[in-house]
């Protein structure tokens, strides 16, 4: 069973995250690029109530569908995931309306992506704010984190939408939805 292990990082900026990281000695894997992504449930909420997540992400003309079980309690989050890539994005939204789920939350980002010892090192950049994510063995998260200048303090393991609600709530900031000005 294929289990993802990673954290989030808050970092004031993309430039001083991609510098620091660069530092480490981590080499380029995927250049800055927009992530476009939709997560579908029942109308009843079951996957919600069941804490898990189905995702369909669309990046330069290709889709991605992900399934994503209940976090595991740990310090950094746990979870089973499977993933496939699929070659119409469209399409497979369509069908996944036509079986009766709908999509309850669209979230966008900038993904930059860097190899370091045994982990992948993302720089997103949000509506709501620039994080690292990594993602690897929970040695190495640690150990990056640690060569971030980060601790086990600094550690996010909420999902994107819980960190866009928490922003919303303490900015007054309206929507629903995590998307870029002028995307909606």
């Amino acid at each position: 069973m294929p289990i993802e292990r990673e954290i989030k990082l808050r970092f004031d900026s993309a430039e001083a995250a991609r510098e620091q990281i660069l530092a480490l000695g981590a080499t380029p894997l995927l250049g800055r690029r927009l992530q476009e992504d939709c997560l579908f449930d029942t109308d009843d909420e079951r996957l919600r109530r069941q804490r898990s997540t189905l995702r369909v992400r669309s990046e330069g003309g290709k889709a991605l569908l992900t399934w994503k079980g209940p976090v595991i309690a740990a310090a950094i989050k746990i979870r089973e995931e499977y993933e496939t890539v699929v070659s119409d994005g469209a399409a497979l939204q369509t069908i996944l309306e036509e079986i009766g789920l709908h999509v309850w939350f669209r979230y966008e980002k900038y993904r930059e992506e860097f190899n370091g010892d045994d982990v992948v090192i993302a720089v997103d950049e949000t509506p709501v704010g620039v994080f690292v994510e990594i993602e690897g063995t929970e040695d190495a998260i640690h150990r990056t984190a640690a060569a971030l200048g980060k601790s086990a303090a600094d550690y996010i393991t909420d999902s994107y939408r819980i960190i866009f609600l928490q922003h919303r709530d303490a900015t007054g900031l309206a929507g629903h939805d995590m998307v870029f000005a002028g995307r909606e």
